[in-house]
């Protein structure tokens, strides 16, 4: 059952720190959605190595990486053109759900934040269940998680 608050406060959004722990690191993540946006308007080929991806998925897991990179790049250096690139971005995945509802992963509609107009919270929400999820809608060797031991050094 979905839940519909009425004020984005009352989604239990996770904080960027937990919704992006296993995200890649945002050079990496700027790489591939620009790759990814590449295939997606036909600038670039990509050679299939795995089965298909429904198209569907594939374009609401490019908008939602493409909303959370701009998220995490606004939260890095916060300033009007990085929070407006993350307001419009985080916009357009919530326009795109309202269209696919089946895409929804979290357990809050898009229209539980209508009182937030930058919507991040939904971003976070959405991002946490896609990568808990094993980040449906990407290609195989996409949906591996990153060694974050490595990182850090371990």
């Amino acid at each position: 059952m979905r839940v519909i608050p009425n004020t984005a406060g009352a989604i239990d959004a996770p904080p960027p720190h937990v919704a992006y722990a296993n995200a890649p690191d945002l050079r990496r993540e700027m790489h591939r959605v620009l790759a990814l946006g590449a295939e997606r308007d036909g600038r670039r080929v990509r050679t299939v190595t795995g089965p298909p991806v429904d198209a569907t998925a594939a374009e609401r897991a490019w908008l939602l990486r493409r909303a959370a990179l701009m998220d995490r790049m606004a939260l890095d250096g916060p300033g009007p053109g990085p929070d407006g690139a993350a307001a419009q971005t985080a916009e357009q995945l919530v326009l795109y759900d309202r269209r696919h509802p089946g895409l929804v992963a979290g357990p809050h509609h898009p229209d539980a934040i209508t009182l937030d107009p930058g919507r991040r919270p939904y971003v976070r929400q959405e991002y946490a269940a896609w990568t808990a999820a094993g980040r449906p809608g990407t290609h195989q060797e996409e949906r591996r998680v990153p060694d974050l031991r490595h990182r850090a050094g371990v």
